[in-house]
């Protein structure tokens, strides 16, 4: 926490045109690096899924293609099975014969097929007695044809047309000599369609070559490119050099059409395949993830550039921006710096009408006000001086009165008269602490003798009727407190408290520390207040001033009161002036009870507190 706090700090400490440069920076570079990152991540989404559909749908193209030719195919095993002739040969099995011209008519009528079909290789009509009749194709040996695997893959198909797949280790050939790679058989077995029993069995060779030019030119990126496997995994079609040559078992094609990505000697690959349910082949394309990323890394560049050069703009209108933002502010700056060092002649000229024009303005308005008060303030001096004099030549004639006071004193206790001489030293004493030598702050001490001195000159008059009492703890008396608190509320209890009431009376004076305070309480058992004078004394300690109170006459009583609490009142004032509103003092009374006045006080140990 300290630590961000610090940097928080360090930031704060930074010149204000290199807050406005990171600011314009912030505003400006940010929302493009994340509008670049969103482009990136966006295109690179909407090519990976367009690239992917592209190839779907050339899947799809030769997925068609594929089921066009062996749909074909197919078509002819039915033309050759309702044939007159190859009915009749088929026949042989059950009993039948054919004479040559037949054969000649039938090879004639299936030479037709791959006349008119380039793409057919060989057809051959094969019975139940293993006799064939083919006019490309021609068994090895005389080993009969129907044990051959692919015939009794017909027979088990019970008439369903069948794919047999490549011519792998069968007893026939042809007279072009294909490979096993260069053809891919089909079969089909015709039944007798009253018995439902097999009379043959129909054989085609298809060219690869017709797969292979309705594949080869699929171009997946620059080496991607499509394969051709049937249901077992064995290749119907794949390229020259293909990236991959078999898919193993363990990816299984879950599904008649996906994708998946697999590493491949350190290259990430993409495969993306379909089945075809009539031809049960599935194509599969191959390609590489970095080609098909070279659309997204072209955009990518470009977006980068973008960024790239936004953010050299932004750079550069923000030092521009910020310079010329915080020029005026560092040019007013000095100006305040050449005040600071006391040079008042300096203003600030300009005329702009924005905020920092409205500051120099204040700026100017302010040095010629501190002009004025500076001027003033030599002027006070000057007229504090003056007045000092006259107080020290008006302090005159109270010293000299209170030095006959002493004089006075000292003759009357040699001719006896001992009331004489104590009334005149407690005047005398009086005087004295009321000067305090121009001090408004004195010691608790002084105060303590200053309003002792006061109620012996009060009880010399009252006699009997005036009693009193100080309890001041010793731990307090080392305080200041301002001068003549405790005379005016103590003179308020004697002329409008003890006076009034019948018999004698008394006044108990406390000092002591109460909650980081002094607390000054002055309590009389005198005639007390009614409950609407205490409000109104209050309310006029209180500033308030009130005109009239339920039950009163305003005036009368308005009178009475307001001169009972002027003394108070200037208590009061004195104290929350000089100390504030904290302190000052709290009035209870209760008619025919007494009045108690408390003054709160703050603790001051030195004449500086």
């Amino acid at each position: 926490m300290a630590i961000k706090q610090l940097k928080f700090f360090q930031m704060n400490n930074l010149p204000i045109r290199y807050k406005l440069i990171i600011m314009f920076l912030l505003i400006s570079i940010l929302p493009s690096i994340g509008l670049g990152l969103l482009i990136d991540y966006t295109v690179e989404r909407i090519v990976g899924r367009q690239v992917n559909e592209n190839t779907i749908q050339l899947i799809g193209k030769v997925n068609r293609s594929l089921e066009f030719y062996v749909s074909n195919m197919q078509n002819m095993t039915y033309l050759i099975a309702f044939d007159p002739g190859v009915k009749q040969f088929l026949q042989r099995s059950s009993g039948g014969e054919a004479g040559a011209d037949d054969e000649y008519t039938m090879r004639k009528f299936l030479q037709g097929f791959t006349t008119l079909y380039s793409e057919i290789a060989g057809i051959m009509v094969v019975n139940g007695k293993g006799e064939y009749i083919s006019n490309e194709l021609y068994a090895r040996s005389d080993r009969t044809l129907t044990e051959e695997s692919w015939y009794k893959a017909a027979v088990n198909s019970k008439g369903i047309f069948k794919i047999v797949g490549k011519p792998s280790g069968r007893n026939i050939t042809s007279h072009a000599n294909y490979t096993e790679d260069e053809v891919i058989s089909v079969a089909r077995a015709i039944l007798n369609p009253e018995t439902q029993q097999v009379e043959g069995v129909v054989l085609i060779d298809l060219k690869l070559r017709v797969i292979a030019e309705a594949v080869k030119d699929v171009r997946l990126g620059k080496t991607g490119y499509l394969l051709v496997i049937d249901n077992d995994g064995s290749h119907i079609y794949s390229p020259a050099k293909p990236i991959i040559r078999d898919i193993p078992k363990e990816w299984t094609l879950e599904g008649g059409a996906g994708s998946f990505a697999k590493t491949v000697q350190g290259e990430e690959l993409q495969f993306i395949y379909r089945k075809s349910t009539f031809t049960d082949w599935t194509t599969v394309g191959v390609f590489s993830t970095k080609e098909s990323a070279l659309e997204v890394q072209e955009i990518r560049f470009y977006v980068i550039s973008f960024v790239f050069f936004l953010s050299l703009l932004s750079i550069a209108a923000a030092i521009y921006l910020a310079y010329s933002m915080s020029r005026p502010i560092n040019q007013l700056m000095s100006f305040m710096q050449k005040a600071e060092s006391g040079d008042m002649t300096i203003r600030y000229w300009g005329e702009r009408e924005d905020e920092v024009g409205q500051l120099g303005r204040s700026f100017n308005t302010m040095l010629a006000q501190v002009n004025r008060l500076l001027l003033l303030t030599e002027l006070q001096g000057k007229q504090k001086r003056e007045a000092e004099l006259r107080s020290l030549q008006a302090h005159i004639k109270p010293h000299f009165l209170y030095n006959t006071l002493d004089t006075i004193h000292w003759m009357a206790r040699n001719k006896g008269a001992e009331d004489v001489a104590e009334v005149v030293q407690s005047l005398s004493r009086l005087f004295r602490i009321g000067l305090s030598k121009g001090n408004d702050i004195i010691p608790l001490s002084d105060e303590i003798e200053h309003i002792q001195s006061y109620l012996t000159i009060q009880k010399t008059r009252y006699k009997d009727k005036l009693n009193y009492t100080l309890d001041v703890e010793d731990d307090v008396r080392h305080l200041y407190v301002l001068k003549l608190l405790l005379q005016p509320i103590v003179e308020n209890a004697i002329y409008h408290g003890i006076k009034e009431r019948r018999g004698p009376g008394h006044i108990a004076i406390t000092a002591k520390a109460e909650d980081g305070s002094l607390l000054l309480r002055i309590s009389d058992d005198g005639k007390g207040m009614t409950p609407e004078k205490l409000t109104g004394l209050r309310q006029a300690i209180a500033g308030s001033v009130v005109t009239q109170t339920d039950g009163m006459d305003s005036a009368d009583n308005r009178k009475e009161w307001q001169g009972q609490g002027y003394g108070i009142q200037n208590v009061q004032a004195r104290i929350q002036l000089t100390f504030g509103e904290r302190y000052g003092m709290a009035i209870d009374s209760e008619e025919g009870v007494g009045t108690t006045v408390t003054i709160v006080h703050p603790i001051l140990k030195d004449i500086t507190g």
